[in-house]
């Protein structure tokens, strides 16, 4: 994917990494990745819709490939994004783990990479799959609004990985309220979701009759 990649004004190529369900994406995702890319001097931001989240009920997520398609609808228009087809097409549970190794190639050769994900759910880090050897691989944004302290985590950070404190950044994005819940919680009572979400993912989901039969 990035055999031609320019690196950026620092001489480094940085990737940022980008997981999440994208049930569908929406415009609080983009707005998160093309900040976290400003902010961080990225040169790309890959977007990961996860296969078979090990988090979540597979019955209540709807089918892979209509996920990878919206996510790849809403970001075609941005040159540094990317969608990646990795965990849609992994056999079985998926692991941060996993995808943060196929990006590092593996070894420490491969591109500088940063992985986006919501303030929240970095508290959960500790629960992850090999998570010490994660905190190796990548540096993570903790992406939150603003006012948000990640205090708690640093403590149990420094207690539990000593010297990894530099390897989580908090991202503050102003509020939007939106997310996929609400989103697909408005398509089920008929009311609208222009602006919330890209046009041709708003498409999409008319055509394909998302959501229409439950949440």
């Amino acid at each position: 994917m990035f055999l031609n990649a320019q690196p950026n004004k620092a001489g480094s190529l940085n990737i940022g990494l980008m997981g999440g369900t994208f049930d569908p994406i929406h415009m609080g995702h983009l707005v998160t990745a093309e900040e976290a890319r400003q902010q961080f001097d990225l040169n790309y931001v890959v977007f990961v819709p996860a296969g078979t989240p090990p988090h979540k009920d597979e019955k209540t997520v709807s089918l892979p490939e209509h996920r990878y398609l919206m996510t790849s609808l809403a970001v075609m228009s941005n040159p540094s994004f990317f969608v990646s087809r990795l965990e849609i097409d992994a056999v079985g549970p998926t692991y941060t783990i996993d995808t943060v190794r196929h990006f590092a190639f593996g070894d420490d050769s491969g591109p500088e990479l940063f992985f986006i994900t919501g303030a929240d759910a970095i508290l959960e880090i500790f629960t992850w799959k090999d998570y010490e050897k994660l905190l190796h691989l990548a540096t993570f944004i903790a992406v939150s609004r603003p006012g948000y302290s990640l205090d708690h985590f640093y403590e149990t950070l420094d207690r539990t990985a000593p010297n990894m404190r530099h390897k989580v950044h908090l991202l503050e994005i102003p509020a939007l309220a939106v997310s996929s819940t609400f989103i697909r919680e408005r398509v089920t009572l008929s009311k609208t979701i222009k602006y919330l979400t890209p046009e041709p993912v708003e498409q999409y989901i008319r055509k394909h009759g998302l959501y229409r039969t439950g949440i």
